[in-house]
């Protein structure tokens, strides 16, 4: 809702410039079958009008009820202009059609969520509480929330309509969050295999999208009434719309709430229609509707990647010093005291029984890249299992034992394991949260008009 409300605000403020998320080009790529256009880096974002009461053409009684509640047309008008305003569409009569039914879906739904925080007495929502949440949207573009809230009234949408929507907001995101906060948590097993994938997936082709994901069973028409759709939406984003705004309004992926952004994705890990669109897309590209099984998907190609992974190995090390000049005795004897000593060694333990023995030196070499390390250790290290304790090996510095203490695959595009585990945890309460919306769907009586 932030991130709409501000879309909106930016819309209605003159002369206002956002880009895009895709980088700056000097040319504008080719077109290919699998694009529809380019969407420029910066876009102007344009002041919506004020649309009249006749092209909407809904009457002003009852147009459905939720559970006995009921939803007007006056509702109805109100949703639809806040779409607008936050997608930013230029509306022609084609696309009023599909802005009405997203509307009237996101009121259905707004219905069941407040019924089903009405159910928890302790789960209030205090007008301070929305009031602090407006004024923090308007402070996001330096703004008052009054003065935020008499912007929007003047394209028709009244500060009740805001306020009720961010009141819901708020306690459906608390609900959600206490409800299954718990339940979306992710074990250690789950963070080490992501990262184990993004570790396998470090040497492949990468894609940096966003994604609108139309749901073929959610759009009346069906898949057809799906493939109309995004078209209209190509053609809107086209013309000027901004890819997020529209993204966030529109789409049914888990991505809308971030504006589309799918991330990274791995070449390989969607189906062949994405994969062979994600191949053909230039950077800045807005692709053609893709039907794929239960929907529709419009990419927008925000940047591309060759995979760069890298071995990554660490190591540590017991040395007996000696000078690149010393004799074929003294070299010798290093390295039977060295072999005599490897069978109790460990790399837990090598470092401190190199402490505890007169004429050693051990050292912790820390983690690199395989390619980096001295060309001695590395013939020695190469083919070594984890826990090995290699050598003797003869460096002008020296005769060492090498302890290889870890091997990894690693990339500067690979995640922390912080992130890995906080994106695992959106992944679960975002899916959580559909399954939820979804049972109440299920057992609710809804009567459209």
């Amino acid at each position: 809702m932030r991130f709409a409300t501000a879309a909106a605000m930016t819309a209605l403020m003159a002369g206002t410039a956002t880009a895009q998320t895709a980088p700056t080009r000097q040319d504008p790529p080719a077109q290919s079958a699998t694009a529809a256009g380019t969407l420029q880096p910066t876009q102007v974002r344009r002041e919506p009008r004020m649309l009249e009461r006749a092209e909407f053409q809904i009457a002003d009684g009852v147009v459905a009820t939720v559970n006995d509640q009921i939803i007007t047309g006056f509702d109805l008008r109100q949703r639809m202009l806040m779409i607008i305003a936050m997608s930013e569409v230029e509306p022609t009569p084609e696309d009023l059609p599909q802005i009405e039914r997203q509307a009237l879906d996101s009121l259905i739904d707004d219905r069941l969520k407040a019924q089903e925080i009405a159910r928890y007495p302790d789960l209030k929502v205090t007008d301070q509480e929305v009031n602090q949440e407006i004024e923090a949207m308007a402070a996001e573009l330096r703004t008052t929330g009054e003065a935020y809230l008499n912007i929007l009234s003047q394209v028709g949408i009244q500060a009740h309509t805001v306020r009720e929507q961010v009141r819901v907001s708020i306690g459906w995101r608390r609900l959600v969050g206490g409800r299954f906060a718990s339940r979306a948590r992710v074990s250690k097993a789950q963070v080490d295999q992501a990262i184990r994938q993004a570790e396998e997936a470090a040497s492949k082709r990468q894609y940096l999208i966003g994604e609108i994901y139309i749901e073929a069973a959610q759009t009346q028409g069906g898949m057809q009434g799906a493939v109309n759709g995004a078209q209209q939406l190509i053609r809107q984003m086209i013309q000027g719309a901004p890819f997020q705004a529209v993204a966030q309004q529109f789409s049914d992926a888990p991505s809308a709430v971030r504006g589309g952004d799918a991330g990274w994705v791995v070449e390989g890990t969607v189906s062949p229609a994405l994969q062979q669109a994600m191949d053909n897309l230039e950077v800045g590209q807005l692709s053609n509707p893709i039907v794929v099984e239960g929907g529709v998907y419009i990419i927008y190609m925000r940047d591309k990647r060759q995979g760069s992974a890298t071995q990554l190995i660490s190591l540590r090390q017991i040395m007996v010093e000696l000078p690149e000049t010393a004799d074929a005795a003294a070299v010798t004897a290093a390295g039977q005291r060295l072999t005599a000593l490897q069978p109790e060694l460990t790399c837990d333990n090598m470092l401190t029984r190199a402490t505890s023995e007169t004429g050693l030196l051990g050292t912790d070499l820390g983690e690199g890249d395989l390619q980096s390390v001295i060309p001695q250790f590395q013939e020695a290290v190469a083919q070594a299992p984890d826990g090995a304790i290699v050598g003797p090996v003869r460096t002008p510095l020296g005769v060492h034992l090498v302890g290889v203490c870890g091997r990894r695959v690693g990339s500067a595009a690979l995640p922390s394991r912080d992130e890995v585990e906080s994106r695992l945890q959106r992944s679960q309460l975002a899916m959580l949260e559909r399954r939820y919306i979804r049972d109440l769907r299920a057992d609710a009586l809804i009567e459209q008009k």
